[in-house]
């Protein structure tokens, strides 16, 4: 880890040095984008319009997608993020493209079924074929390929928040981490609920892992005792997390699983009698629970940790993703892949305007990005990207409440926000590192 941190310091620091002309000599050297020969200028970027071209007189970026579609626990996840990030593109093609170049991100979509194997043999499908990856959904599913994205300097945008990805050169990041996202919870339980106490129930892994040393951490700062309860996979498999957290009985508990096993914790504690409160990181609530018996009690003692507002939120960036879509049934999985695609767009943008739309180019322009404009989806200096982990790791999360009034079935309580524990923190390792 050490070194991949270096080469990603080394690389941001050599980026803000390099100077107009250096661009220019890499452009030529690798065959850059304003070339007038019919050769492709890099893999995954043509002369050659795209299949369903915009801007017919552009040529194509090609972007990848690999993503849960089919059979994976994340299909729910998956298939919506993925149509909100294909239409993405659709609206920049429709505004003139990037650099003279219409992006396609249809053709080399691929399905992993949240396996990494099934990941892996996707990524050497499309590899030769894509300039970048507009996403790699899953942790240990990204992890699979980090060896060769790292090798080909090839960019790719992960569909999931560890703490690690701050440290990797060619993973570009959105939003808090689960870390810091834990961190905030159990400063927003201290601050306005009053907790005392506290306790991390989470899945074992980058994940689970990744929000428990947040929570721990978060814990320790403010002076909270504090537990941690790995559990398993199935909402018939809480037994003893339950029980833990019934004869403990910490003032607040974090959650870090998935909805079905939030639900059943939350509704089974309370109705053995435990009086405290749940925050939860935020892959623990989808709308679905709406119709779950467990809802009446999620309402009254479950608390939302998001990495931004919901679909039905008002922002310049929001009304654009509705009006892209069109008629479909909220989600907040659109939202999550909306948002995604804005730092890879800048990115590129920067790329072009370097006159290097090639794989080195873009690796290079990511460490050139200080801002991104995410329609007021996100803070725009949520987009640094030029600095270390430390310095350039967005910190910020939003506190949500389930509300049956509302699209997608939670009611926003706070702006984005960082606490005392989070702002504080040295990010000079990932959170969570296995054993």
């Amino acid at each position: 880890m050490d070194s991949v941190r270096s080469d990603r310091l080394r690389r941001r620091g050599r980026a803000l040095l390099a100077g107009a002309a250096l661009l220019a000599l890499l452009a030529a050297g690798c065959g850059g984008a304003g070339d007038g020969d019919s050769a492709s200028p890099a893999p995954g970027v043509t002369r050659k319009p795209c299949p369903q071209p915009v801007n017919e007189d552009n040529g194509c970026i090609y972007l990848g997608i690999i993503s849960d579609l089919s059979a994976g626990p994340f299909k729910s996840l998956g298939v919506p993020l993925t149509r909100a990030q294909q239409v993405f593109w659709d609206r920049i093609n429709r505004q003139g493209g990037i650099g003279g170049y219409d992006i396609d991100a249809r053709t080399y979509v691929r399905d992993n079924k949240y396996d990494p194997a099934t990941h892996r043999r996707a990524f050497q499908e499309i590899k030769d074929d894509v300039l970048a990856l507009a996403q790699s959904l899953g942790s240990p599913t990204t992890e699979a390929i980090l060896t060769e994205l790292r090798a080909g300097r090839m960019i790719a945008v992960p569909a999931s928040y560890p703490s690690k990805w701050e440290f990797e050169n060619v993973i570009l990041e959105a939003g808090a981490s689960y870390c810091f996202e834990a961190m905030n919870a159990v400063d927003y339980a201290v601050d306005n609920l009053g907790a005392r106490s506290a306790m991390a129930v989470y899945f074992p892994g980058d994940y689970g892992g990744d929000a428990a040393a947040g929570a721990k951490a978060a814990a320790r700062a403010r002076g909270l005792s504090y537990s941690e309860v790995p559990t398993k996979q199935g909402a018939a498999a809480q037994d003893a997390a339950i029980r833990t957290i019934v004869e403990r009985r910490p003032d607040v508990v974090m959650l870090t699983t998935g909805p079905a096993e939030a639900a059943a914790i939350v509704a089974k504690t309370v109705a053995a009698g435990f009086r405290g409160e749940f925050m939860g990181s935020n892959p623990t609530f989808v709308k679905e629970l709406l119709r779950s018996p467990a809802f009446p009690v999620l309402k009254e003692k479950f608390w939302y940790v998001a990495p931004w507002k919901p679909f039905a939120y008002d922002s310049p960036g929001h009304t654009a993703m509705r009006q892209a879509l069109g008629r479909v049934d909220p989600d907040d999985s659109y939202t999550t892949g909306w948002t995604l695609s804005y730092a890879l767009k800048t990115v590129l943008e920067k790329a072009a305007a370097n006159g290097n739309l090639t794989r080195e180019g873009v690796y290079e322009a990511l460490g050139q990005v200080t801002r991104v404009d995410y329609e007021g989806m996100l803070p725009a200096h949520a987009g640094d990207f030029s600095g270390t982990p430390n310095s350039a790791a967005f910190r910020e999360s939003v506190i949500s409440r389930p509300d049956e009034r509302q699209y997608t079935g939670t009611r926003v309580i706070t702006d984005f926000f960082a606490g005392p524990t989070a702002k504080s923190h040295r990010l000079d390792a990932p959170c969570y590192s296995p054993r």
